[in-house]
């Protein structure tokens, strides 16, 4: 089994860097029509929910909040280089929702663990929630849990 610390030496430094951007210029995309960024959650499952992360707590925006379902973080071995005080005074307060099941085969629940660890000692508030007997999937329970976590950060308007 590959370890939390060894999964950095594994990675596309470079087109994590460019889904990076990407993510940040449809965040900019959507500021520039008229949504608040403080209107703006990125999130997504496994890899998907990886990218958020990463793109989340490097975004220049402030955001608000970031989740990911049965996910890790990228480059975690750099990312304390990359929060620059403009990236930390955007984001440093933006929370953090993960959900990981028990037994997920594909991305272990130790990196999810290691992932919320990481991201509380570098200051942001992470909700991590394990669901039981639940592989690399999705649970009711872990979708009612987001739910309520999204309507809390995106309250009803007008």
């Amino acid at each position: 089994m590959t370890a939390f610390n060894d999964l950095a030496q594994q990675q596309d430094e470079p087109g994590i860097r460019k889904s990076r951007d990407y993510f940040h210029s449809l965040i900019k995309a959507e500021i520039d029509k008229g949504i608040p960024s403080s209107r703006i959650v990125l999130g997504g499952f496994s890899q998907g929910g990886s990218i958020s992360i990463f793109a989340g707590v490097t975004s220049p925006f402030p955001l608000a909040g970031i989740f990911g379902l049965s996910s890790y973080l990228l480059l975690g071995n750099i990312l304390p280089s990359l929060l620059t005080p403009e990236v930390r005074a955007a984001n440093s307060s933006t929370p953090i929702f993960m959900g990981h099941g028990d037994v997920d085969p594909l991305v272990k629940l130790e990196w999810g663990q290691e992932t919320a660890k990481v991201l509380k000692g570098l200051g942001w508030k992470v909700d991590f929630n394990v669901y039981r007997n639940l592989a690399h999937s999705a649970d009711p329970q872990e979708m009612d849990d987001l739910e309520k976590w999204l309507r809390d950060r995106l309250p009803a308007q007008g």
